[in-house]
């Protein structure tokens, strides 16, 4: 990090000058010539006083600035003759033997990335690996130009979760399965996506989208749909994080950015999981040490900052209005203004660097709590992480956090009971719509459309069931006189057993049972009706509590990774802010008196 602070200084330097290395006097246009070590140590003598080092630290810069423009030149060179381009590797950190030098690799353009990945995992000993392009996964099939790579470009390298552990699999099932954690993800929220909580929510989990005092969301179906997987996505990726993951959980973090892209822009402006989710990518840059993807991660602060502006307000009046204080936020805008602070070192401006740094530590003296009032409200019996954010709701009042942590619970709690409350009565008139002869899935969808009103979704099913016998005149299959024989021969009157073979679409077994279920009759109204088409008939719709073992399975496995607690993005102990504090504050030092000049 502090060799790309000082080489963007010099660049800097170099810049207002016009001084261009890769030319005569330092760099000979003869390539055996050896390249203008004089020039270059009176270029150092001048800038050491600039950038606060050493001479002979100002010289090996200037080189490696040098030699970085001398290939860079070069790799045009073979572009424009050959058509090859020159890539650079950002390698996961276990396989750098010298955490200074750059990887650099030629390729086509026109060729698929899943060549490239093949060259790469060939040269680094690399298993199953991606390729990120300025935050998004390349996909493997197609070629790198169809996918904005060019000539310079720099990639991230990524190791595939699990992939170590299944080398008695062939390399083709590898290739396969390399996705498998994301698809399972995907799936798994899918399935939830679809549900709208009128079946038992015991044997059939559900999700709902709700605002940050836990009350449900009404968004229209497809963006709900896209806003639930992008959220799975990005739960799973934070779980990743918490376990130190982050290659893995940068994955599952650009899928959650994926799907986020789907969601209306109206609707992303009024919630703060995408600046979270901004801000969650950039962290993993951080970690992996992937910084140099420098303009990725600056418009990604950027794209946090404005939505925490549009959501919670210029001076944060709206979250205030809405929760009543703004302290457990503020460690949200601990975590931007690092960043923000890390990202202006390695471009060279320490003063931008220094002014966020003193931002961040302002909040951090804050938000950073006495262990012995955590230890206070732990001894009655609330958690460290109830302590921890109603702490810093109430900066640090005992009193005050106590009672709040009390409402809070109440509030979840009559929350619980509404939402239980709520699902009874709908599974009520599910039952009810059922015993009048629907199917409990048509019956759920009309209930939906109806808002939970039984009379308007009965007539919801009537008008569907009406519309379905106006496109089928031919009901002779259905009702075929054999069929109806077998009902009548076991007690049923012709009327109903013609109406039950129309409801079921002809499925005698499916109508003996509905005509057992109601005692041999039905509604009048049903009695002219034929069957719905065969995508909601009650015969071909399984329940939804009838799922398969492996959609369940799935659906555990997602749900394990979201937090029971709406507000655990905010709990951060902070203990990897402090070290990033430390590091920055030590990094900064060295060059303090000398700010004004870059």
């Amino acid at each position: 990090m502090a060799e790309q602070n000082i080489e963007a200084k010099l660049k800097n330097l170099l810049k207002q000058e016009k001084i261009q290395l890769w030319n005569p006097p330092y760099t000979p246009e003869e390539e055996d010539t050896e390249p203008g070590e004089q020039h270059l140590q009176e270029l150092a003598e001048r800038y050491s006083s600039l950038v606060c080092l050493s001479v002979p630290e100002v010289v090996e810069a200037l080189e490696s600035v040098r030699l970085q423009a001398v290939n860079r030149g070069k790799g045009n060179k073979t572009y424009r003759e050959t058509s090859r381009a020159t890539v650079e590797l950002l390698l996961p950190r276990d396989t750098k033997t010298d955490p200074r030098k750059k990887s650099f690799l030629e390729t086509r353009l026109d060729v698929p990335v899943q060549e490239l990945m093949d060259r790469i995992g060939e040269e680094y000993g690399l298993k199953c690996i991606k390729l990120i392009l300025n935050g998004k996964t390349l996909s493997a099939a197609q070629r790198l130009d169809q996918q904005g790579v060019k000539n310079h470009s720099k990639m991230m390298v990524l190791r595939v979760s699990d992939a170590e552990r299944k080398q008695q699999i062939s390399e083709e099932e590898k290739k396969k399965n390399q996705n498998e954690s994301i698809q399972r993800t995907q799936k798994g929220f899918q399935i939830l996506s679809e549900r709208d909580g009128t079946e038992d929510p015991g044997t059939t989990p559900f999700l709902e989208i709700a605002d940050q005092k836990g009350n449900p969301l009404k968004i229209p179906h497809s963006e709900k749909k896209a806003l639930i997987l992008a959220m799975g996505f990005h739960e799973k990726g934070r779980s990743l994080m918490k376990r130190k993951q982050y290659d893995n959980a940068l994955c599952h973090l650009l899928q959650a950015d994926d799907q986020f892209g789907q969601c209306g822009s109206t609707l992303l402006s009024s919630v703060d999981n995408y600046a979270v989710l901004q801000l969650d990518i950039v962290w993993c840059y951080r970690a992996l040490e992937a910084l140099s993807c420098l303009d990725d991660g600056k418009m990604r602060l950027q794209r946090a900052e404005d939505c925490f502006l549009q959501c919670y307000g210029e001076q944060q009046q709206r979250l205030m209005m809405i929760k009543g204080n703004t302290g457990r936020e503020e460690v949200l805008f601990l975590r931007l203004y690092l960043l923000q602070s890390l990202l202006s070192y390695i471009e060279g401006n320490d003063a931008q660097a220094r002014r966020q740094l003193d931002k961040v530590e302002a909040l951090y003296s804050r938000l950073c709590l006495d262990s012995e009032k955590m230890a206070q409200l732990m001894a009655l019996g609330f958690s460290d992480r109830e302590a921890r954010l109603s702490l810093r709701a109430f900066q640090g009042d005992v009193e005050g956090a106590a009672i709040h942590i009390t409402n809070r619970r109440q509030e979840r709690e009559e929350l619980k009971q509404r939402e239980r409350e709520k699902r009874r009565r709908r599974m009520q008139s599910v039952s009810t719509l059922s015993e009048l002869g629907f199917s409990r899935r048509d019956a759920a969808r009309a209930l939906h459309q109806a808002d939970g009103d039984v009379d308007k979704a009965y007539g919801i099913l009537l008008d569907s069931a009406h519309a379905a016998q106006a496109t089928n005149n031919n009901t002779e299959g259905v009702v075929s006189q054999e069929k109806v024989e077998q009902l009548l021969y076991l007690g049923f009157q012709r009327e109903v057993s013609e109406a039950a073979l129309r409801l079921t679409g002809g499925d005698v077994q499916t109508a003996t049972q509905l005509l057992v279920d109601n005692q041999g009759l039905l509604f009048p109204e049903l009695l002219s009706v034929s069957p719905p088409s065969s995508s909601s008939s009650s015969s071909s719709e399984p329940s939804t509590s009838s799922e398969s073992t492996e959609d369940s399975e799935l659906v555990n496995e997602v749900l394990e990774d979201i937090s029971r607690h709406e507000e655990d993005y905010l709990d951060l102990t902070l203990e990897e802010e402090n070290e990033l504090i430390n590091t920055m504050k030590t990094y900064l030092s060295r060059g303090h008196t000398h700010t004004h000049t870059v």
